[in-house]
């Protein structure tokens, strides 16, 4: 990883490393508003602590986002979904918005990023992926705003990823690389469904993926995989 994660600063820095995707997590604080951030603790990432579930966005938006990760980045902010969609357009970079709501947050986490991605994102634009291990949140997702493709997020993939794919009209499956198999990547393929993998960062493992017909992977080293790879 070469920047603090789910800042304007990392989407620049993927840039920077040839990548055409990325992928935030988005969360709502406490009085609703949309934001970037993957913990339910604010402590990992931020100057603050506590959930993000009961702080306000003004409060969120004094903490520093980027000390943690080094000196270079200290002072980045957590940012909005406006501030990040506008970032994003402006960099030519598509996304994987994925839907990380706080527990009990599930449907109104994915209304209200729905709703924002609805409004701020261009109509001329190829459309973003919205994935999430929460189901209820990519129902609410799939009922509010259908034009927008859908992945179902697993760590293992259960028995029933089919029908959990067709219950949302997904396109993909994004699994854990670590459990996957050569057979079940071909399985899913079979099926029609795209196969996005997470997080991979060494090079062996993210050609055999490759091989296997993956159409993606997750990487905290995109540069690297990019050059070793020859993408």
């Amino acid at each position: 990883m070469a920047a603090p994660e789910n800042t304007l600063e990392g989407l620049r820095e993927a840039k920077r490393q040839g990548v055409t995707w990325v992928e935030v997590d988005v969360k709502l604080t406490g009085d609703n508003h949309v934001i970037l951030l993957h913990d339910d603790l604010l402590d990992r990432t931020t100057s603050g602590n506590g959930p993000a579930a009961q702080a306000a966005l003004t409060a969120v938006r004094a903490l520093d986002a980027g000390a943690w990760f080094g000196p270079a980045f200290a002072g980045a902010k957590v940012p909005t979904l406006e501030e990040t969609v506008k970032e994003l357009i402006a960099l030519g970079l598509n996304c994987n918005f994925e839907i990380k709501p706080c527990r009990g947050r599930e449907r109104v986490t994915a209304e209200l990023a729905m709703r924002e991605l609805q409004r701020l994102w261009p109509s001329d634009a190829d459309k973003p992926l919205i994935s999430s291990f929460a189901y209820q949140s990519l129902q609410a997702a799939h009922q509010l705003a259908p034009e927008f493709p859908r992945a179902l997020l697993v760590e293992e993939v259960p028995a029933n990823w089919q029908a959990l794919c067709e219950g949302v009209e997904a396109v993909a499956l994004n699994p854990w690389h670590k459990p996957l198999t050569a057979e079940g990547t071909k399985a899913i393929k079979s099926a029609g469904y795209k196969v996005l993998c997470y997080t991979v960062n060494e090079t062996a493992r993210a050609r055999e993926l490759f091989d296997w017909g993956a159409d993606g992977v997750f990487s905290d080293t995109p540069g690297m995989l990019i050059e070793a790879l020859g993408m």
